[in-house]
């Protein structure tokens, strides 16, 4: 059984090679791996989204592919397709660029909603259904989209049931001036730092963990808050939408992980509250008069955990 503690310290110290001072962005992507989840960067261009995408997939002795999605991707680039083989008659299938076990989704709002529909069924499922035909995806399977939340020319916002198919989102932001220098004496090597990662964790070992993650105890005290906390952005005046079942899970199961992570076997509020803005707010729907008065999605959450009170009771 793999220690997750000593596999996620490797892969820490392996991406930290490439992207500099970022721990916490590093550390949540990391979280999302181990609970099985799909990841949403969304940053201004320049700042590593596609490098921390691709760092994470090079440290993973797994299958990588990316997909560059442009106006003109059609769902059968995405998903497969048949094809009639000419010698016997019969249909074959073509597998699509997600049939992968790390899948990199680049500037994933450029390409049309129908394309984006592509991804549902493999975002919840982890399989493809080609002409009533269903085909299952290689485990661990992790989509790594990424998109510019400034420029908005030619793109489409990702529909409510995309974006509550993510585990979390992420930001990465802008380095410090130290780290900025640190980054550029890096780059302006003969060798860039990317092409020279090596994998230091198997596809077996991400699985394993998984299943580690499962078995954290969460207890009905934690449980109860958790649904709390979830049914209050559902009434809270600011906001038009607020978090599914789905996301209350993600939620649970981040904070497993947080936990697993910490070296514990149960979960804690602070689990819980650690987890929380990076799990919730981008399934958030802020009303039109929340948005006039500038309000944010993080500054609902926050609100909404300040007012619901923590478990009285610790497991």
């Amino acid at each position: 059984m793999p220690q997750p503690n000593r596999i996620i310290q490797a892969l820490k110290q392996n991406i930290a090679t490439v992207i500099v001072g970022k721990e916490e962005v590093v550390h949540l992507a990391l979280i999302a791996l181990v609970c099985g989840g799909h990841v949403l960067i969304e940053d201004v261009p320049g700042v590593g989204k596609t490098t921390l995408c691709s760092a994470l997939a090079r440290s993973l002795a797994c299958s990588f592919r990316r997909i560059q999605f442009t106006p003109d991707v059609i769902p059968s680039d995405i998903t497969g397709f048949s094809v009639a083989n000419m010698k016997t008659g019969e249909m074959e299938y073509r597998p699509g660029a997600v049939m992968s076990q790390i899948v990199l989704a680049d500037e994933i709002n450029r390409t049309s909603p129908k394309t984006q529909s592509a991804l549902l069924e493999v975002m919840e499922e982890h399989q493809v259904t080609v002409d009533g035909t269903t085909y299952r995806l290689p485990q661990p399977f992790m989509v790594l989209a990424t998109q510019n939340p400034v420029d908005f020319v030619g793109t489409y916002p990702l529909p409510e049931a995309q974006m509550d198919r993510f585990f979390m989102r992420i930001s990465i932001g802008y380095p410090s001036v130290e780290d900025e220098m640190e980054i550029l004496e890096r780059y302006s090597q003969p060798t860039t730092p990317l092409s020279a990662l090596q994998p230091v964790c198997y596809a077996e070992d991400v699985v394993a963990m998984q299943e580690q993650v499962k078995a954290v105890y969460c207890s009905r005290e934690v449980r109860s808050y958790v649904a709390n906390l979830c049914a209050a952005t559902r009434t809270h005046p600011a906001l038009q939408l607020g978090v599914s079942t789905r996301a209350a899970i993600a939620l649970i199961h981040a904070a497993q992980a947080t936990a697993l992570l910490d070296g514990r076997d149960f979960i804690l509020p602070d689990d819980v509250q650690q987890m929380a803005h990076s799990v919730l707010c981008h399934r958030m729907i802020l009303s039109p008069e929340a948005r006039m008065r500038d309000q944010t999605a993080e500054q609902v959450l926050s609100d909404v955990l300040a007012r619901v009170k923590l478990p009285v009771k610790l497991p």
